[in-house]
């Protein structure tokens, strides 16, 4: 980067005319200078007058001036931004009271980084929220190789210590690890110019934090970016590279990388530059719900950065912790835990549980420990009874082992290193994007298989993605385990007692009939995304044999990727899966009738093509009004609409029964049929009759999938036929 050049707001240098009120002033506006041109600054010395005690003198100086001074023994030597510099300003008090510029030294031994000057700890704003992560994105790849080769040869390493207030650390990264990073880097634009990184250096331009986010990362996050999971279990549990993740899931219930950053420290200005940074590389989106660990610097960073977004911790962050956090319990370790248990999940209001909370404390005397305070006073962060409305996607489970983010231990053990990891990365994503892939493909060509004739398994089959259906229906079948008993009824709700046989525990469900909102106690929706077994017979003892569309997350269903609301289409939908089926029906019938002679054979030909030619201009009626104004081809057949079929009430003759003795030459005209219907349907876009897809747009083709091929024709295709 030119060492010269100067930023669009860069001020007048000093000048001898020049004077201040306060030396304060004089060293606002050394700073500023400093600030465009590219250097950090200091207070270097100041003097007080002996007969008034007012300052007289004051010194300021380059970060860089005047040389290191430190023991050759030195246990734990720190690096030195010192090397010497000579530039500086000196400036003195008038009998007035005014300051003026005594000397000005403008020369520098050091490269000058006006780019990167908002690094320098001088010019950075008190407060770290207000730091603008917006410029440091733009980075020169020359200036940034300088910089990352400049770290890569620094002997001495900052040692990596946990405090909250220096903000000078760096990265403690073995040798040629910076350059690795960077080469990764650039080789990963070269293949995707999407791919995203940020470089965040400190005031020795030494490596303090670096995040980046493959294309694939930044594409998910538009479509499955309603929670995400803040992980920072590697740099926590100190692994050899001091590494978080972002996490998401998607439609298949699998995990999906939003964004890896390698940090310095656990520090309120760290959190804020790493969100901020990650914010920019996602579109400016925030999340709606974000998971992370009980940690107050980054509660601080969320709440400045994301101020829509619910801050929650995950469970398993809280719950691991107990053991070590109340390891003088560990004799009544059982005891605390039911109670405990009890206290979180099976306390219906915020009455019941602060009762049973105090309660849990006063008994095993926990006033005093701190832990458990921070835990009541963040116990709408991570406490179930708060989390009412909201949906987690399966990212908080009780356990690590059972959550998404266990997926990537298999990649990263305590001594790996910033290599191995740097080629398990490309592991990582080429892993997602198989085993998206698969689940892509089987989600086209299998059709989940129905276990009982419930109207909500039916409905859900044709919504949802086979990994989300096979969950849900689990919770159907489990519903003929349930029993429920109203307790309590208003104007609005219903309260009802739903005894689990299947584990022997009683949930409390509120139902609201008016606007279609239920409540469990179990809370699957809030932490799974989809209604439970104990929710689901209260819905049928009430007459509703639909799952509410507001239940049924988009995310979760074969339209995930739609940029329609599923809620608003899914009627559409399934009102057009109905119309379908009912045409495939009598398609069949049409196909058995008309394949019994040739006369017939032309007839039904005539009718499919006509009736083809009006859908297309009713369904497309400009594309169409052009068309016709360019082609005089008359029509084949003169065939009405409403002469080619019958409706929905009318009963259709079997032909088997009038013509059962023409069954060989009704099968032997199929495969006539068939192929003429293949030649169609790259005309008129008719399904194939092995798999038929319904071309909807925006994802709602897999929605209206129906197979054929493994059906008789008095079963083919009857998925919502009444």
């Amino acid at each position: 980067m030119d060492s010269n050049a100067i930023m669009d707001n860069a001020i007048i240098e000093p000048r001898d005319d020049m004077e201040f009120d306060s030396h304060e002033d004089a060293y606002t506006f050394y700073k500023e200078y400093a600030k465009s041109v590219g250097f950090g600054t200091a207070k270097l010395s100041s003097r007080r007058s002996r007969a008034s005690r007012e300052f007289i003198d004051a010194k300021f100086s380059c970060i860089r001036y005047g040389n290191k001074q430190q023991s050759d023994d030195a246990i734990n030597p720190r690096p030195s931004p010192k090397i010497g510099c000579k530039a500086s300003m000196h400036v003195k008090r008038r009998p007035n009271g005014k300051w003026y510029i005594y000397s000005f030294v403008k020369e520098h031994n050091h490269e000058l980084l006006p780019a990167q000057a908002h690094f320098f700890r001088s010019h950075r704003n008190a407060d770290p929220l207000k730091n603008d992560v917006r410029v440091r994105r733009r980075k020169n790849l020359t200036a940034v190789s300088k910089l990352f080769s400049a770290y890569q040869n620094v002997d001495c390493l900052e040692s990596y210590m946990r405090n909250q207030h220096d903000k000078g650390r760096s990265l403690v990264l073995e040798p040629g690890d910076a350059q690795i990073l960077l080469e990764h880097f650039m080789h990963m634009q070269e293949e995707n110019p999407r791919f995203f990184y940020a470089v965040d250096l400190n005031e020795e331009h030494r490596l303090r934090n670096v995040f980046w986010v493959d294309a694939k990362g930044v594409e998910d996050y538009t479509t499955f970016g309603d929670v995400v999971s803040f992980d920072t279990t590697y740099f926590t549990n100190k692994y050899k590279i001091p590494l978080v993740f972002f996490i998401g899931v998607n439609h298949h219930i699998q995990p999906t990388l939003l964004g890896c950053a390698l940090i310095a420290d656990e520090t309120h200005y760290t959190f804020v530059w790493l969100m901020q940074t990650w914010l920019i590389a996602m579109g400016e989106r925030a999340p709606r719900v974000i998971l992370s660990d009980q940690n107050n610097a980054i509660k601080v960073a969320v709440s400045a950065i994301f101020p829509g977004t619910h801050h929650c911790y995950c469970l398993w962050h809280v719950l691991e912790k107990i053991p070590r956090q109340l390891e003088f319990l560990s004799m009544w370790y059982d005891t605390f835990m039911a109670k405990f248990n009890k206290c979180i999940y099976k306390s219906w209001t915020e009455e019941q549980f602060e009762r049973r909370w105090w309660k849990l404390i006063n008994r095993f005397n926990l006033r005093e420990l701190e832990w458990v305070q921070s835990l009541y006073e963040d116990r709408t962060h991570w406490v179930p009874t708060f989390m009412k409305d909201l949906s987690f996607a399966g990212l908080s489970t009780p356990l690590r082992s059972e959550s998404l983010n266990s997926v990537f231990d298999k990649y990263i053990q305590g001594e790996t290193s910033l290599i191995d990891f740097m080629k398990r990365y490309r592991e990582i994503l080429e892993d997602r994007y198989e085993e998206e892939a698969k689940a892509n493909f089987d989600a086209w060509h299998e059709t989940p298989e129905l276990k009982s004739p419930s109207p909500f398994e039916k409905q859900m089959s044709l919504v949802y993605t086979h990994e989300i259906f096979k969950k849900f229906q689990v919770e159907v079948l489990g519903a003929a385990a349930c029993h429920l008993k109203k307790e309590n009824e208003d104007e609005m709700t219903t309260i009802y007692t739903v005894k689990d046989f299947e584990d022997n525990q009683n949930y409390a469900v509120e139902w609201n009939e008016s606007k279609l909102d239920i409540y469990c106690s179990c809370r699957s929706f809030e932490y799974k995304g989809y209604l439970c077994r104990h929710a689901i017979v209260v819905l049928q003892m009430s007459g509703v044999f639909n799952i509410p569309s507001k239940y049924i997350l988009q995310r979760w269903t074969n339209a995930a990727k739609s940029r329609h609301s599923i809620g608003e289409r899914l009627d559409e939908v399934q009102s057009k899966v109905r119309r379908f089926n009912d045409l495939c029906r009598r398609a069949i019938i049409l196909g058995e009738e008309g394949s019994l002679s040739p006369e017939s054979y032309n007839i039904a030909l005539c009718a499919i093509k006509e009736a083809l030619k009006q859908c297309a201009i009713v369904n497309n009626p400009v594309e169409n009004d052009t068309r016709n104004m360019t082609s005089t081809t008359p029509a084949i057949c003169a065939v009405e609409v409403n002469q080619c079929g019958n409706s929905s009430n009318e009963i259709v003759p079997d032909p088997k029964v009038t013509n059962g003795n023409k069954a060989p030459r009704r099968a032997g005209a199929g495969k006539e049929v068939a192929s003429n219907e293949n030649s169609l349907s790259n005309k008129g876009k008719v399904p194939q009759p092995e798999a038929v897809n319904i071309g909807i747009q925006d994802g709602f083709l897999q929605m209206m999938r129906v197979h054929t091929h493994a059906r008789s024709h008095t079963q083919l295709l009857e998925i919502w036929w009444q």
